[in-house]
């Protein structure tokens, strides 16, 4: 079709396009399938190009996009080979955690350690997606090739082992279990025999009271490393995780990594408050170890990092961290003050309408409490049917999608710290990446009663 009516048509489809690769971008290259449709409508669209020359700004743009999401559509070569990435607590290397967060996808590969009964491990190379059933493969050729008794690798299951002991049989065909792993959770490979008698990694058992790093760095240094940290991670998640995190459960979680691991960070820094207040014997300085928490929190609440705000006020919340009434009785009043504000802000009492009036005056960028926005979106799936009578529920999608542009909003501006360059700037950064935490709460309160019975 030639003339005005034809380009403008031609427009409008080039349109969709555009908007179609600007909004799933990266995630295409998931999708085998869409990868054809998008080489096919391309060449032809190249075809139209040298015939209708209101074209050819489109076409740039389209050129553009494609290469962004490494498409790479021109050419049938094989995709170059991925650099492997580590996750957050499988290898403790600061090089690594020193790295700026890129976004992770289901065919990327990754490192990790998978234990046997008695603690030794193997190491596998295995993509974020893999199943159940591909990891025990490879720890099974890994056991064939050690010189470990071949007798162990028959009939191996894979287990996901927490630090309080608890045990998850994982099945075959479950996907993606790397990134539901909990904070200090491992996962053992054994036979069916042997699965009563695992038992956590003893790093993970053992506590080390003492005065530990956040005692020498300054509340600023901490505050700010949260925030660059937890900046980067949020930028990692596309909004359409949130979709797939709430619309498709686990069977999403394909396409859900990146903000699986910022929930996970979120509820590391929350276990880190409640770990470093508990492990710290002398009642002074813990005292003091609380006022230097409220203030990390009013500063991540200056620095618009809301997640790092609520992480912190949740793990001095903690139960067995409020319960220590002298420790709390020795805080300045002004910081006891500053603290109540804080519970107040975070309260959920009115569908949290202390937060959501306190973010809705912010402005770009803006780190938000992301659990908040899958409790909206959850309410908003739940709540109606996506089909009515055959029909889609379009009154239903657009509230969703105006809940996921609310993301897009808060990102649309990016981060500038004054972050100064300190002789000890590494070492935060890198204590602020790797956090040991105890995220075992019946452990945490049995130093909870110690501290108590030591005050007393």
């Amino acid at each position: 079709m030639e003339g005005p009516e034809g380009l403008g048509r031609k427009q409008a489809c080039l349109a969709m396009l555009l908007h179609f690769l600007d909004t799933y971008q990266g995630l295409l290259q998931e999708e085998e399938g869409a990868g054809h449709i998008i080489k096919d409508l391309y060449l032809l669209i190249m075809k139209d190009e040298s015939l209708y020359q209101g074209l050819r700004e489109d076409t740039l743009r389209l050129h553009q996009l494609v290469e962004t999401v490494e498409l790479k559509i021109p050419e049938e070569n094989q995709p170059p080979s991925k650099q492997v990435k580590p996750l957050f607590r499988h290898f403790r290397r600061i090089d690594s955690c020193l790295q700026t967060r890129v976004a992770f996808r289901g065919s990327d590969e990754i490192f990790c350690r998978v234990y046997m009964p008695d603690h030794s491990y193997v190491t596998i190379r295995s993509r974020l997606s893999a199943s159940v059933q591909d990891i025990l493969g490879s720890v099974t050729e890994k056991l064939q090739y050690s010189e470990e008794p071949t007798g162990r690798e028959d009939s191996l299951i894979l287990v996901a082992v927490s630090s309080s002991g608890e045990k998850v049989l994982l099945q075959p065909t479950e996907d993606c279990v790397f990134t539901a792993l909990g904070i200090n959770s491992h996962l053992f490979a054994c036979t069916r025999d042997s699965y009563e008698a695992l038992v956590p990694l003893p790093e993970e058992i053992q506590v080390s009271p003492g005065d530990t790093e956040i005692h020498r760095v300054e509340p600023e240094d901490v505050a700010n490393h949260l925030t660059a940290f937890h900046w980067e991670l949020f930028r990692c998640v596309h909004e359409l995780e949130f979709v797939d995190y709430v619309f498709h459960g686990e069977r999403g979680r394909r396409e859900t990594a990146n903000l699986e691991l910022l929930l996970q960070r979120c509820s590391e820094v929350t276990h880190w408050v409640a770990t470093e207040v508990l492990l710290c014997e002398a009642p002074g300085k813990r005292a003091q170890l609380l006022k230097k928490f409220i203030k990390i929190a009013a500063l991540c609440k200056q620095n618009q990092d809301l997640l790092s705000f609520y992480a912190v006020v949740m793990g001095l919340d903690n139960a067995a961290v409020s319960r220590l009434r002298l420790t709390w009785e020795k805080l300045p009043g002004k910081f006891k003050n500053l603290f109540r504000k804080f519970e107040n802000l975070t309260d959920p009492c009115r569908n949290h309408k202390s937060y959501r009036e306190v973010i809705s005056k912010m402005k770009p960028p803006v780190i938000p409490f992301v659990p908040l926005i899958l409790k909206d979106l959850t309410f908003l799936h739940e709540g109606s049917k996506t089909l009515v009578d055959g029909l889609v529920n379009i009154e239903k999608l657009h509230s969703v999608a105006e809940k996921v542009r609310t993301i897009r909003k808060y990102r649309s501006r990016p981060l500038c710290l004054d972050m100064e360059a300190s002789p000890h700037h590494l070492q935060t950064k890198a204590y602020v990446r790797q956090f040991q935490v105890i995220d075992n709460q019946n452990l945490l309160f049995e130093l909870s009663y110690k501290l108590e019975a030591n005050s007393q």
